[in-house]
């Protein structure tokens, strides 16, 4: 349900009018679909005059959430479009973009680190929520 909520947010928000100079731009919507089956399973559309789509598709899932598939995009003002694909399921929202910040490596001496954690755990090795070692 948190699920829906947020994606109706998302979607009003991305909707808001852009006030650009001294007038507000205002955007009409020029086409709607919406299905429920009140089984779980829906879908939905629309796109707006001023670029803005977004469309997703809902079934139940398997821990008693709202699964939802979808995508949205929307004009950016240096004339690309931002495109925006996700999945919310019982993993979380994942959303994927060109436009989603990505983390840099890890510098060698990190992934040496993680290796020997690794491997302390795999001997059964285990640490408090202070990052001691309890064994």
């Amino acid at each position: 349900m948190k699920l829906v909520v947020f994606a109706c947010l998302v979607a009003v928000a991305v909707a808001a009018p852009q006030i650009r100079g001294d007038a507000p731009e205002y955007a009409e919507i020029i086409a709607y679909e919406n299905e429920d089956s009140g089984d779980g399973n829906f879908r939905y559309s629309f796109q707006t005059s001023n670029g803005i789509n977004q469309n997703a598709r809902g079934y139940p899932g398997s821990q008693g959430q709202s699964n939802i598939e979808g995508s949205f995009s929307f004009p950016l003002d240096d004339g690309r479009t931002a495109d925006v694909t996700y999945i919310a399921d019982e993993n979380g929202f994942q959303p994927q973009s060109d436009l989603i910040p990505v983390a840099p490596p890890n510098p060698a001496h990190v992934e040496e680190l993680l290796q020997i954690v690794a491997q302390l755990k795999a001997q059964g090795a285990q640490w408090n929520d202070q990052g001691e070692r309890i064994n």
